[in-house]
């Protein structure tokens, strides 16, 4: 079982970066809501919310620096979230977040 976790980590392209930074999300249905990321990559994000999500949850998500991005949510545990970007932040506007971004 441990080979798997390990396994599943050796998938994402991109390290995380831990951060501290509320977004404005909007869900497929038009619903607003905020959510705290607590890391992010180029790819996508882990975010913690007081509302339910599931797996397969489609979201627009309004990020410093970026703007729009949607993404779908991979996993959601415990007020956690994972979600994939539908593309790639540019890696030009990926350090723009950062830089505009509180991290750890």
């Amino acid at each position: 079982m441990g080979q798997t976790a390990i396994a599943m980590e050796d998938l994402r392209a991109d390290p995380r970066v831990e951060v501290h930074q509320r977004a404005r999300a909007t869900r497929a249905d038009g619903r607003l809501l905020t959510v705290l990321v607590v890391n992010i990559s180029a790819g996508g994000l882990m975010a913690r919310s007081e509302a339910p999500f599931a797996s397969g949850d489609r979201l627009t998500l309004q990020l410093p620096a970026v703007g729009p991005v949607g993404a779908t949510v991979r996993w959601a545990l415990g007020g956690r979230i994972g979600c994939q970007f539908d593309g790639v932040i540019p890696a030009v506007r990926y350090r723009a977040l950062l830089d505009a971004v509180g991290r750890f």
